[in-house]
């Protein structure tokens, strides 16, 4: 299971984008790669009239994936922190239920998208 979530605002911590921050788009678990908004962008050639693309062709800057362990999430102090998990009990329609929260290692914080 991948600690990091579609949604989620994340620093990248190596690689020619270190420091930057930004939202991921897209989490791809099978080969462990994120795609954040407005890091690891790529010119990308296109044909004209290639479904998907745009009608004219050309040149497009897109962004392209990233190793998720080139990545860390930012916690809510906005620096980048470690992710845990605890088990909290959470009460719904009378019952309590146990649930998975993330947390920040460093300062214990919950983490929410």
């Amino acid at each position: 299971m991948a600690k990091i979530k579609k949604g989620d605002l994340v620093q990248v911590i190596a690689g020619r984008d270190k420091g930057l921050q930004g939202r991921v788009l897209t989490v791809d678990t099978a080969r462990d790669r994120v795609i954040v908004e407005g890091v690891m962008r790529v010119k990308k050639h296109t044909k004209a009239g290639q479904p998907g693309a745009s009608a004219s062709g050309g040149i497009e800057t897109v962004e392209a994936p990233i190793h998720i362990s080139n990545v860390a999430l930012v916690g809510p102090d906005k620096k980048p922190v470690r992710v845990g998990y605890k088990e909290v009990e959470v009460e719904r329609d009378g019952r309590t239920r146990k649930t998975r929260v993330r947390i920040g290692r460093r300062g214990g914080e919950e983490i929410e998208l």
